[in-house]
């Protein structure tokens, strides 16, 4: 058998990016947890804030560092495996790929350490200042990937030169149609993400029995965050959705297992089996009307679908149209725990409700997974483009032998898996081991040369043990 190396470079592309995509969806949310826990320990003095921090700042290092690892070969398969792609669209993309290494890589390289390791080395405002130059630097990492592949799913402000793109507007290019979306709705997914992380980290310890202030802490204020976000990322997402009915309507119709060139009162399908080679859905389950009440904001609304465009234009419609409703299940799902535990709050068994805690447990890898599936709808309802409607991806392949490919692609897999278990078996370590205890954290602290506000906190411990000793006398 013949072996296609388009396919096995674009699939060896996919598994490095997803495997890539898992850590950053953590650190961007972890990192601006860790920034909230250390800014209400400042004003608050609650130990357990400073607990939470310095408890979760180990798993935040660990990840960011598997996330820097994973993403510096994403760069490398540009050249080995689409060569072309960077002779076409390095004048637009180039720049801001290094704009991403500028801005946000140098801003989060530079403070990391001292947000690592400056405890007791530097004063608590710079250490702060630290901690949230690290935040917004993953939050401009995000806005430099998220602005570039947005281009490349909705292209603004270029032109083309004897096959070249050329850039007319950098304002254009950068804040494409489609970009202020799906930063926001990327950056809102990691928030929701590591929240969940916590919050099913925090969950496994009430139900274990240990660290339970600490555990109560993390599982309440998480709750209140998924409360605000997860409905607010629904209404995100149903923004985005629309921006992509206006521009990449066929992968909307992917999503949304539309087969007619143009269809009125649109279901709102619940279940469906695909079919490309029928250019049919088997098995509908769905809602009349519901779907174009929600992607036209009318029952009767008309919507574009995929017969309009030839069937070598059309996406892999099952993996789109399923992955849209994994990312979309797991949203509700999340929706329906910050409700239960809003409901569990005023009823005083947040903290007691054992199904609740056991839930909230198996749901923590799930902003992971929704990533991933929302990934898969973004990247696979773009093809067969690689630059919408003006690049195909398999114009732009290096002509590399396909053996080749294919040994760098099990290596891949072979690599990538040991490494994502050393991570996991690293994590599961620290996840059993806990937060240091109040003790443990004083005696660190105690006698060392320490100007900041951790020193600070000993001594308030000393003097409040002390005034307490006397009262007892």
């Amino acid at each position: 058998m013949e072996l296609d190396v388009a396919l096995l470079s674009r699939l060896q592309f996919a598994f490095t990016v997803s495997f890539h995509i898992i850590f950053p969806s953590i650190t961007i949310g972890l990192a601006t947890l860790i920034a909230i826990w250390e800014g209400l320990w400042l004003k608050t003095h609650n130990p357990y804030y400073l607990q939470l921090a310095k408890f979760w700042i180990k798993p935040f290092a660990i990840t960011f560092g598997m996330g820097v690892v994973s993403g510096i070969v994403l760069s490398y398969e540009f050249g080995t495996n689409f060569s072309k792609f960077s002779e076409i669209t390095g004048a637009v993309l180039g720049p801001l790929m290094a704009y991403e290494v500028l801005t946000a890589f140098f801003m989060e390289a530079g403070f990391l350490g001292v947000m690592l390791f400056g405890w007791q080395r530097v004063g608590r405002k710079l250490h702060f200042f630290s901690t949230v130059v690290v935040m917004v630097g993953t939050w401009f990492s995000a806005f430099w990937i998220i602005a570039a592949n947005s281009w490349m799913q909705t292209p603004a402000g270029y032109k083309i030169i004897e096959g070249r793109f050329e850039v007319e507007s950098w304002m254009a290019v950068i804040f494409n149609p489609s970009m202020p979306y799906r930063l926001t709705h990327m950056v809102m997914a990691s928030l929701i993400t590591a929240t969940f992380v916590v919050a099913g980290v925090s969950a496994y310890y009430l139900l274990k029995k240990k660290n339970i202030p600490l555990a109560k802490k993390g599982l309440s204020m998480c709750m209140w965050f998924a409360l605000v976000l997860t409905p607010l990322q629904a209404w995100v997402g149903d923004l985005h959705g629309l921006t992509v009915k206006e521009y990449q309507p066929t992968k909307l119709a992917a999503m949304e297992g539309i087969w007619p060139a143009e269809e009125e009162n649109v279901p709102l399908l619940l279940f469906a089996l695909p079919n490309m080679e029928t250019e049919s859905n088997d098995y509908e389950v769905g809602i009349p009307g519901l779907g174009s009440l929600i992607l036209t904001h009318s029952w009767d609304g008309a919507v574009e679908g995929l017969k309009a465009v030839p069937p070598e234009d059309r996406p892999n419609v099952p993996l789109v149209f399923w992955s849209f409703r994994v990312m979309v299940g797991i949203g509700v799902g999340m929706i329906g725990i910050a409700l239960l535990a809003l409901l569990l709050r005023r009823k005083d068994r947040l903290f007691e409700n054992k199904p609740f805690l056991a839930l909230v447990t198996l749901f923590t890898p799930t902003g992971v997974i929704a990533v991933l599936a929302g990934w898969y709808v973004v990247e696979v309802g773009r093809q067969p483009w690689i630059v919408y409607n003006l690049v195909r991806t398999a114009d732009i392949v290096s002509p590399l032998p396909a053996e080749r490919v294919l040994f760098t692609f099990i290596m891949f897999v072979i690599i990538y898996t040991l490494l994502l278990g050393v991570y996991l078996y690293f994590m599961r370590k620290l996840i059993k081991k806990g937060p240091p205890n109040m003790d443990e954290l004083e005696r660190q602290m105690i006698g060392m040369n320490a100007p900041g506000y951790a020193l600070a906190w000993v001594k308030n411990l000393n003097s409040d043990q002390s005034g307490r000793q006397q009262g007892d006398k």
